[in-house]
């Protein structure tokens, strides 16, 4: 693409975003969330009543005029239909407005709370106003409702903020009332020694269990697997393995799956290998098939096995539909093997679908042709992207002002740079380093009104503070330094951000 063809794609960006100023594998609350899986059916009125209420995606956007409104204009609904709704914004991740129906059910309809409701309110307020608020909750519940249930949800939100010291002490209390029987608990604690690293009191753990009788499921020996994975430690997976296989209701897919990561970063790829042949077998029975599919393709990739990943991916197609995921997997694999032509046909393949247009899939190539210096092919792509009405993200500016800075196209870095901090959501940290060396830029250029506009966009966006954007912007109208922009400068506010030899490199996810 010529200079000119970018400046329009600039153009577009200053017209539509500028002016407006966006696994673990294992997880004990995955399987135990008091059963958030939607339903798939619902009798009137708890539909109607959904109906409402699922268009309101914003979380700022209060729902109790919705439910009020109901109650004035005659309808009923259900403590039980209440509760199935809250179920259902739970499993998409809407916890305020959870949290604002079950406050409702009780301030306003006067529903008994049950044991079960207290302690899905206590997740709701843990994941909404955080630790401190779900303490206090916890602390005015009745002594007559602080079941089993209700300490397991305060040991849930401990272990999910991996608060360690904190988890064990309610461990400690459940002991001493009685209350530690539950595998569930067991399983929340180990999980919790699992991530922050504890194996030596995962297995005193899990040697409690067995003093007390406490047999294990599928989540424990998944989680000791994954422990033994995570370091290497190729007789406690092998260990696991022959406990498990001697009761095959506890393997599924992720089993193999999982054992085959540890054998991988163990050097012992055959195997690595043998255990990927295992998982596959076991995905004809697995509930979410093509997960299952999708994490296989990118470990195959993973030992190199570029034979494997086209075979699985055409038995894939044969069998399920496809969706984003499944794509997202089978690009980043071909990426793997530097094969940019599978993958641009891949992609070809994803576009025909008509499927939700995921900004991450053509991230992942753009991505690869900026580490090529293909800038042609990237812009090309980026104009193709906002024709189909695609919303270029935060990576996509990165990688292109990556790749232009690396083979120093100096001016599209920087435009490239202005762009990734236009469309920046409140999580994002642009580099500091592409930042100083664009402001060095423009001042080197006498460009101070362009150096100008970029500091101040950082400090809209919140980047940076008032003082920072003073200071950078005295150093800018500086006609007499000549030295580069301090990293200091900037360190401080955008700290976290990634390096700049890293920016490109080939990863199994995000984009």
């Amino acid at each position: 693409m010529k200079v000119s063809s970018f400046n329009s794609i600039m153009k577009f960006f200053g017209n539509h975003f500028c002016s407006s100023r966006t696994r673990s594998l294992l997880s004990v609350s995955y399987y135990y969330n008091y059963s958030t899986s939607p339903r798939s059916s619902w009798k009137q009125p708890v539909d109607a009543l959904y109906r409402k209420i699922s268009p309101m995606g914003d979380p700022k956007v209060s729902i109790v005029p919705v439910l009020d409104k109901w109650v004035q204009d005659g309808q009923y609904v259900s403590k039980a239909g209440l509760l199935d709704i809250i179920k259902e914004l739970r499993h998409y991740g809407r916890y305020g407005h959870a949290l604002e129906i079950s406050m409702w059910m009780t301030d306003k309809r006067y529903y008994p709370l049950s044991y079960g409701h207290v302690a899905i309110r206590l997740d709701l307020i843990s994941k909404v106003h955080g630790i401190e608020q779900a303490e206090n909750y916890f602390n005015s519940v009745p002594r007559q409702l602080k079941s089993l249930e209700v300490y397991g949800a305060l040991l849930n939100c401990y272990a999910r903020a991996e608060l360690v010291e904190k988890a064990e002490a309610v461990m400690q209390q459940m002991r001493d009332m009685g209350l530690a029987r539950s595998i569930l608990s067991y399983n929340t604690l180990l999980n919790l020694y699992y991530k922050t690293g504890g194996y030596e009191k995962m297995e005193n753990l899990l040697h409690e269990m067995e003093e007390k009788g406490i047999d294990n499921d599928k989540i424990t020996y998944a989680i000791q697997i994954s422990a033994y994975a995570a370091n290497s430690d190729v007789d406690g997976i092998n260990k696991i393995l022959t406990k498990m296989e001697t009761n095959p209701e506890v393997l599924d897919w992720a089993t193999y799956s999982t054992a085959a990561n540890g054998f991988i970063k163990a050097g012992l790829v055959d195997k690595a290998l043998l255990m990927l042949k295992k998982s596959e077998e076991m995905i004809s029975t697995a509930n979410k098939k093509p997960a299952a599919f999708e994490f296989i393709l990118t470990q195959y990739a993973a030992i190199g096995k570029k034979d494997e990943v086209l075979r699985l991916w055409e038995l894939f197609n044969k069998q399920l539909r496809v969706f984003n995921r499944g794509y997202m997997s089978m690009i980043t694999s071909l990426l793997k093997f530097d094969d940019i032509e599978s993958a641009e046909k891949i992609f070809e393949e994803w576009e025909s679908r008509n499927l939700n247009y995921d900004i991450r899939i053509p991230n992942f190539l753009i991505r690869a042709y900026c580490r090529k210096g293909l800038f042609e092919k990237a812009e090309s792509l980026l104009t193709r992207v906002i024709e189909k009405g695609g919303k270029p993200d935060e990576k996509t500016w990165r990688y292109l002002a990556s790749g232009y800075f690396k083979h120093n196209q100096m001016w599209k870095a920087v435009e490239a740079t202005k762009q990734e901090i236009s469309v920046a959501r409140s999580f994002w940290r642009p580099s500091k380093y592409y930042l100083a060396v664009s402001l060095d830029y423009l001042k080197g250029k006498g460009d101070l009104e362009g150096a100008e506009e970029i500091i101040r966009l950082v400090r809209d966006k919140g980047f940076v503070s008032w003082d920072i954007q003073e200071k950078v912007l005295d150093y800018i109208k500086d006609g007499e330094s000549n030295s580069p922009l301090p990293f200091g400068l900037l360190a401080k506010a955008l700290d976290g951000d990634e390096e700049p030899s890293k920016l490109l490199a080939v990863e199994e996810e995000g984009g």
